[in-house]
């Protein structure tokens, strides 16, 4: 495991989901993971909430480093493809935060 994890929590309308799962799986991540020092990337869809208002979606990004999410070969693999000009501007509620791993 590496020693962060980026945390990315969204929402999007549910009139897109279908083409957000297909796009976040079929083109974004399989970009960012060519990225230098991203290792994995799991998804996750919320079943339940134990208060309102949290984003449904969640994205964990295994990453060498704070670093690796601003460099430009993150910036370029994310908008590369439908990405940027189909699902970008339709997100909100968006969270994003990096966690270092405790030993």
């Amino acid at each position: 495991m590496a020693d962060f994890i980026y945390v990315v929590q969204l929402d999007i309308p549910p009139d897109l989901e279908d083409d957000f799962n297909r796009i976040y799986d079929t083109q974004h991540v399989p970009e960012i993971l060519r990225v230098p020092g991203v290792h994995s990337c799991t998804r996750y869809v919320l079943d339940s909430a134990l208060e309102n208002g949290g984003p449904r979606y969640v994205a964990v990004y295994e990453v060498d480093s704070p670093e690796v999410v601003n460099s430009p070969e993150w910036r370029a693999a994310s908008d590369t493809g439908d990405w940027k000009p189909q699902i970008r501007p339709h997100t909100s509620n968006r969270i994003r935060s990096v966690y270092r791993k405790l030993t």
